[in-house]
Protein backbone atom coordinates (compact mmCIF):
# COMPACT_ATOMS: atom_id res chain seq x y z
CA UNK A 1 0.00 0.00 0.00
CA UNK A 2 2.80 2.37 0.93
CA UNK A 3 4.67 1.47 -2.26
CA UNK A 4 1.57 2.25 -4.34
CA UNK A 5 1.23 5.67 -2.72
CA UNK A 6 4.90 6.42 -3.30
CA UNK A 7 4.58 5.45 -6.98
CA UNK A 8 1.46 7.57 -7.33
CA UNK A 9 3.25 10.51 -5.74
CA UNK A 10 6.23 10.09 -8.03
CA UNK A 11 3.91 9.86 -11.02
CA UNK A 12 2.15 13.08 -10.07
CA UNK A 13 5.47 14.79 -9.47
CA UNK A 14 6.71 13.67 -12.87
CA UNK A 15 3.57 14.94 -14.61
CA UNK A 16 3.80 18.23 -12.70
CA UNK A 17 7.44 18.72 -13.67
CA UNK A 18 6.64 17.85 -17.29
CA UNK A 19 3.80 20.39 -17.42
CA UNK A 20 6.02 23.00 -15.76
CA UNK A 21 8.75 22.32 -18.32
CA UNK A 22 6.25 22.79 -21.16
CA UNK A 23 4.25 25.77 -19.90
CA UNK A 24 6.54 27.82 -17.64
CA UNK A 25 8.47 29.40 -20.57
CA UNK A 26 5.17 30.32 -22.22
CA UNK A 27 3.78 31.83 -19.01
CA UNK A 28 6.97 33.81 -18.40
CA UNK A 29 6.96 35.08 -21.99
CA UNK A 30 3.33 36.19 -21.65
CA UNK A 31 4.07 37.97 -18.36
CA UNK A 32 7.10 39.72 -19.84
CA UNK A 33 4.93 41.09 -22.63
CA UNK A 34 3.27 43.20 -19.91
CA UNK A 35 6.53 44.26 -18.23
CA UNK A 36 7.50 47.91 -18.70
CA UNK A 37 11.21 47.13 -18.89
CA UNK A 38 12.45 46.17 -22.38
CA UNK A 39 15.31 44.28 -20.69
CA UNK A 40 13.03 42.22 -18.41
CA UNK A 41 14.24 43.96 -15.28
CA UNK A 42 12.51 43.32 -11.99
CA UNK A 43 10.47 44.35 -10.06
CA UNK A 44 7.65 43.76 -12.53
CA UNK A 45 5.88 46.93 -13.72
CA UNK A 46 2.57 46.37 -15.48
CA UNK A 47 2.10 48.04 -18.89
CA UNK A 48 0.40 47.48 -22.24
CA UNK A 49 2.96 49.61 -24.05
CA UNK A 50 4.33 46.73 -26.10
CA UNK A 51 0.89 45.79 -27.40
CA UNK A 52 0.35 49.41 -28.44
CA UNK A 53 3.77 49.43 -30.12
CA UNK A 54 2.96 46.18 -31.87
CA UNK A 55 0.17 47.78 -33.89
CA UNK A 56 2.66 50.40 -35.09
CA UNK A 57 5.13 47.77 -36.29
CA UNK A 58 4.09 47.47 -39.93
CA UNK A 59 6.63 44.76 -40.77
CA UNK A 60 5.51 42.49 -37.95
CA UNK A 61 1.82 43.05 -38.68
CA UNK A 62 2.33 42.42 -42.41
CA UNK A 63 4.27 39.23 -41.71
CA UNK A 64 1.54 38.05 -39.33
CA UNK A 65 -1.17 38.57 -41.96
CA UNK A 66 0.99 36.80 -44.53
CA UNK A 67 1.36 33.82 -42.19
CA UNK A 68 -2.37 33.71 -41.44
CA UNK A 69 -3.32 33.99 -45.11
CA UNK A 70 -0.89 31.30 -46.20
CA UNK A 71 -1.85 29.02 -43.29
CA UNK A 72 -5.59 29.32 -44.03
CA UNK A 73 -5.15 28.68 -47.76
CA UNK A 74 -2.75 25.81 -47.02
CA UNK A 75 -5.29 24.28 -44.65
CA UNK A 76 -8.16 24.52 -47.15
CA UNK A 77 -6.14 23.14 -50.06
CA UNK A 78 -4.54 20.38 -47.98
CA UNK A 79 -7.86 19.30 -46.44
CA UNK A 80 -9.64 19.14 -49.81
CA UNK A 81 -6.84 17.34 -51.65
CA UNK A 82 -5.87 15.17 -48.68
CA UNK A 83 -9.42 14.02 -47.92
CA UNK A 84 -10.04 13.21 -51.58
CA UNK A 85 -6.76 11.30 -51.79
CA UNK A 86 -7.54 9.39 -48.58
CA UNK A 87 -10.95 8.33 -49.91
CA UNK A 88 -9.39 7.24 -53.20
CA UNK A 89 -6.70 5.21 -51.41
CA UNK A 90 -9.37 3.64 -49.20
CA UNK A 91 -11.86 2.73 -51.91
CA UNK A 92 -9.77 1.71 -54.90
CA UNK A 93 -7.04 -0.80 -55.63
CA UNK A 94 -4.57 0.14 -58.34
CA UNK A 95 -1.01 -0.57 -59.37
CA UNK A 96 1.55 1.23 -57.23
CA UNK A 97 -0.88 1.95 -54.39
CA UNK A 98 1.43 0.57 -51.69
CA UNK A 99 4.37 2.54 -53.06
CA UNK A 100 2.27 5.71 -53.15
CA UNK A 101 1.23 5.22 -49.53
CA UNK A 102 4.84 4.60 -48.52
CA UNK A 103 5.95 7.81 -50.26
CA UNK A 104 3.68 9.84 -47.97
CA UNK A 105 6.04 9.41 -45.02
CA UNK A 106 9.43 10.65 -46.33
CA UNK A 107 8.25 14.30 -46.57
CA UNK A 108 7.39 14.08 -42.87
CA UNK A 109 10.66 12.43 -41.90
CA UNK A 110 13.08 14.34 -44.15
CA UNK A 111 14.67 17.33 -42.35
CA UNK A 112 13.05 20.57 -43.42
CA UNK A 113 16.48 22.05 -44.17
CA UNK A 114 16.89 19.50 -46.97
CA UNK A 115 13.30 20.00 -48.11
CA UNK A 116 13.69 23.78 -48.20
CA UNK A 117 16.89 23.55 -50.23
CA UNK A 118 15.29 21.12 -52.68
CA UNK A 119 12.20 23.32 -53.08
CA UNK A 120 14.33 26.42 -53.66
CA UNK A 121 16.29 24.70 -56.44
CA UNK A 122 13.15 23.18 -57.97
CA UNK A 123 11.10 26.38 -57.95
CA UNK A 124 13.90 28.34 -59.57
CA UNK A 125 14.31 25.55 -62.12
CA UNK A 126 10.65 25.66 -63.19
CA UNK A 127 10.46 29.46 -63.15
CA UNK A 128 8.37 30.00 -60.01
CA UNK A 129 11.20 31.56 -58.04
CA UNK A 130 10.69 32.89 -54.53
CA UNK A 131 7.80 34.76 -52.94
CA UNK A 132 4.49 34.16 -51.20
CA UNK A 133 3.19 31.86 -53.95
CA UNK A 134 6.28 29.67 -53.68
CA UNK A 135 5.88 29.61 -49.88
CA UNK A 136 2.24 28.55 -50.29
CA UNK A 137 3.19 25.69 -52.61
CA UNK A 138 5.92 24.58 -50.22
CA UNK A 139 3.57 24.63 -47.22
CA UNK A 140 0.90 22.63 -49.06
CA UNK A 141 3.51 20.03 -50.00
CA UNK A 142 4.56 19.76 -46.35
CA UNK A 143 1.04 19.73 -44.87
CA UNK A 144 -0.62 17.37 -47.35
CA UNK A 145 0.97 14.14 -46.01
CA UNK A 146 -0.23 14.96 -42.48
CA UNK A 147 -3.83 15.32 -43.66
CA UNK A 148 -3.72 12.12 -45.70
CA UNK A 149 -2.23 10.11 -42.83
CA UNK A 150 -4.74 11.40 -40.26
CA UNK A 151 -7.81 11.01 -42.49
CA UNK A 152 -6.65 7.58 -43.67
CA UNK A 153 -6.29 6.48 -40.05
CA UNK A 154 -9.86 7.60 -39.42
CA UNK A 155 -11.05 5.67 -42.49
CA UNK A 156 -9.61 2.46 -41.06
CA UNK A 157 -12.49 2.48 -38.55
CA UNK A 158 -15.10 3.01 -41.29
CA UNK A 159 -17.36 0.07 -42.14
CA UNK A 160 -17.68 -0.46 -45.93
CA UNK A 161 -21.12 -1.97 -45.31
CA UNK A 162 -22.44 1.53 -44.62
CA UNK A 163 -21.64 2.67 -48.15
CA UNK A 164 -23.02 -0.57 -49.59
CA UNK A 165 -26.24 -0.06 -47.66
CA UNK A 166 -26.55 3.49 -48.96
CA UNK A 167 -26.04 2.35 -52.55
CA UNK A 168 -28.63 -0.38 -52.12
CA UNK A 169 -31.10 2.33 -51.12
CA UNK A 170 -30.48 4.21 -54.36
CA UNK A 171 -27.81 6.72 -53.34
CA UNK A 172 -25.32 7.73 -56.00
CA UNK A 173 -21.57 8.07 -55.39
CA UNK A 174 -21.75 11.75 -54.47
CA UNK A 175 -24.58 11.14 -51.98
CA UNK A 176 -22.70 8.21 -50.46
CA UNK A 177 -19.60 10.36 -50.00
CA UNK A 178 -21.45 13.45 -48.78
CA UNK A 179 -23.96 11.79 -46.43
CA UNK A 180 -22.15 8.67 -45.24
CA UNK A 181 -18.36 8.93 -45.60
CA UNK A 182 -17.78 12.61 -44.85
CA UNK A 183 -19.73 12.73 -41.56
CA UNK A 184 -17.76 9.69 -40.37
CA UNK A 185 -14.33 11.04 -41.28
CA UNK A 186 -15.07 14.64 -40.22
CA UNK A 187 -13.16 14.36 -36.90
CA UNK A 188 -10.16 13.17 -38.89
CA UNK A 189 -10.62 16.00 -41.39
CA UNK A 190 -10.72 18.56 -38.57
CA UNK A 191 -7.65 17.03 -36.92
CA UNK A 192 -5.81 16.98 -40.26
CA UNK A 193 -6.77 20.60 -40.86
CA UNK A 194 -5.38 21.60 -37.47
CA UNK A 195 -2.14 19.78 -38.28
CA UNK A 196 -1.96 21.53 -41.65
CA UNK A 197 -2.57 24.96 -40.11
CA UNK A 198 0.04 24.38 -37.39
CA UNK A 199 2.64 23.08 -39.85
CA UNK A 200 2.12 26.07 -42.14
CA UNK A 201 1.89 28.82 -39.54
CA UNK A 202 4.88 27.56 -37.58
CA UNK A 203 7.03 26.74 -40.62
CA UNK A 204 10.33 28.62 -40.58
CA UNK A 205 12.89 26.76 -42.69
CA UNK A 206 10.93 26.49 -45.95
CA UNK A 207 9.55 30.01 -45.50
CA UNK A 208 13.06 31.36 -44.91
CA UNK A 209 14.40 29.75 -48.08
CA UNK A 210 11.48 30.84 -50.26
CA UNK A 211 10.69 34.31 -48.89
CA UNK A 212 11.81 37.59 -50.42
CA UNK A 213 12.50 40.94 -48.69
CA UNK A 214 9.15 42.50 -47.83
CA UNK A 215 7.30 39.21 -48.35
CA UNK A 216 8.07 37.20 -45.24
CA UNK A 217 6.07 35.18 -42.75
CA UNK A 218 5.89 35.73 -39.01
CA UNK A 219 8.53 33.09 -38.02
CA UNK A 220 10.99 34.59 -40.50
CA UNK A 221 10.24 38.12 -39.31
CA UNK A 222 10.69 37.09 -35.66
CA UNK A 223 14.04 35.51 -36.54
CA UNK A 224 15.12 38.69 -38.31
CA UNK A 225 13.97 40.82 -35.36
CA UNK A 226 15.91 38.68 -32.89
CA UNK A 227 19.06 39.07 -34.97
CA UNK A 228 18.64 42.86 -34.98
CA UNK A 229 17.81 43.03 -31.28
CA UNK A 230 14.99 41.38 -29.37
CA UNK A 231 12.06 43.60 -28.33
CA UNK A 232 9.06 42.78 -26.11
CA UNK A 233 6.83 43.31 -29.15
CA UNK A 234 7.78 39.75 -30.09
CA UNK A 235 6.45 38.60 -26.73
CA UNK A 236 3.22 40.51 -27.38
CA UNK A 237 2.52 39.01 -30.79
CA UNK A 238 3.50 35.54 -29.54
CA UNK A 239 1.11 35.86 -26.59
CA UNK A 240 -1.74 36.86 -28.89
CA UNK A 241 -1.05 33.91 -31.16
CA UNK A 242 -0.94 31.47 -28.23
CA UNK A 243 -4.23 32.77 -26.80
CA UNK A 244 -5.97 32.56 -30.18
CA UNK A 245 -4.54 29.09 -30.87
CA UNK A 246 -5.60 27.73 -27.48
CA UNK A 247 -9.09 29.24 -27.91
CA UNK A 248 -9.35 27.58 -31.31
CA UNK A 249 -8.26 24.24 -29.89
CA UNK A 250 -10.73 24.49 -27.00
CA UNK A 251 -13.59 25.33 -29.37
CA UNK A 252 -12.64 22.43 -31.62
CA UNK A 253 -12.45 20.05 -28.66
CA UNK A 254 -15.82 21.37 -27.46
CA UNK A 255 -17.69 20.69 -30.69
CA UNK A 256 -15.75 17.72 -32.11
CA UNK A 257 -14.73 14.60 -30.24
CA UNK A 258 -11.94 12.97 -32.18
CA UNK A 259 -13.14 9.59 -31.01
CA UNK A 260 -15.87 9.89 -33.59
CA UNK A 261 -18.89 11.40 -31.86
CA UNK A 262 -20.01 14.94 -32.47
Amino acid sequence: MMTTRILEGLGRLYVGLLLAFLYLPIIIMALMSFNASPFYQLPFEWTTEWYASLWQNDQLISATWNSLEIAVITTIVSVVLGSAASLALYRYEFRGKKLLQALLFPPIAIPWLITGTAMLIFFFGVGIGRGLFAILLGHVALALPYVIVVVSARLQTFAPELEEAARSLGANQWQVTNRVALPWIMPGVIAGGLFAFAVSFDQFVVSYFLSTPGQTTLPVEIYAAIRKGFTPEINAVSTIIIVVSMALMLLTARFFKFGGEK
